[in-house]
């Protein structure tokens, strides 16, 4: 199994996550499974094709607790951000988002879907979602959905134990899949997307929402930082 050596309560966790940041639904665990025997028992497969932001919401918003292989993945480019398939034809050319009219030229497209971050195609077997708070499984990243004010709340507590500056990175597509998901298990930062259409149309992220995702191994660090960030004296009430 795919665990991390320390043992969390992640209900307490959620509970400070959404105390805190004022959020609608819950924060989202979510796994990639290299292989079968990586799946808890008792987690069933969900039953119908989804795309992987639809899956968060049924999570965030529904209490669900999945997984879902490829064949379960409605979303090309999410299986392919997240290990699930190959790339397709259209979106290795430029062709797919060309037709979608938000690029001038094929080029422009190509040079964009060369950058996003995904896992290497086959390298995951399922991915796996739940509410963080009654997760079965030691999550590779929690995905937040929640207002500009909590993101911010967020941001303070990551920083708050050393400092610095977050680099958050984001092309206008595969927010929930890639800047969320992929990205934040690949590089082990979390990163702040301000969601695609696609998201926002097909998951419920309103507009007044962002999205970030946290690397499991930060979640002590964020949640212990939230209650003293956000009652700092400093901080907007």
């Amino acid at each position: 199994m795919d665990e991390m050596r320390t043992d969390l309560n992640y209900a307490e966790i959620a509970a400070v996550l959404k105390r805190e940041l004022g959020m609608e639904g819950s924060p989202v665990a979510i796994k990639l499974a290299g292989s079968k025997e990586q799946i808890p028992p008792g987690i069933e497969e969900i039953g119908d094709e989804t795309k992987h932001c639809m899956m968060v919401t049924m999570a965030r918003k529904e209490g669900r607790c999945f997984y879902a292989t490829a064949e379960k993945h409605q979303c090309m480019g999410g299986a392919w951000a997240l290990g699930l398939r190959e790339r397709t034809p259209s979106l290795r050319s430029g062709e797919f988002y060309f037709r979608l009219g938000k690029y001038e030229s094929w080029a422009a497209c190509r040079r964009t879907i060369d950058r996003i971050p995904h896992l290497p195609s086959g390298e995951t077997w399922a991915t796996l979602y739940s509410p963080l708070e009654t997760t079965p499984f030691s999550p590779h990243v929690v995905l937040i959905v929640a207002e500009p004010r909590a993101m911010l709340k967020a941001a303070q507590s990551l920083l708050y134990r050393m400092g610095g500056r977050l680099y958050p990175e984001m092309s206008g597509i595969q927010s929930v899949c890639s800047d969320a998901t992929a990205t934040v298990y690949l590089s082990g930062e979390p990163n702040i997307s301000l969601g695609c259409d696609g998201s926002r149309k097909f998951s419920g992220i309103d507009d007044s929402e962002m999205v970030m995702g946290i690397p499991g191994e930060l979640l002590a660090e964020i949640a212990a930082a939230l209650p003293i960030v956000t009652g700092a004296a400093g901080s907007k009430k």
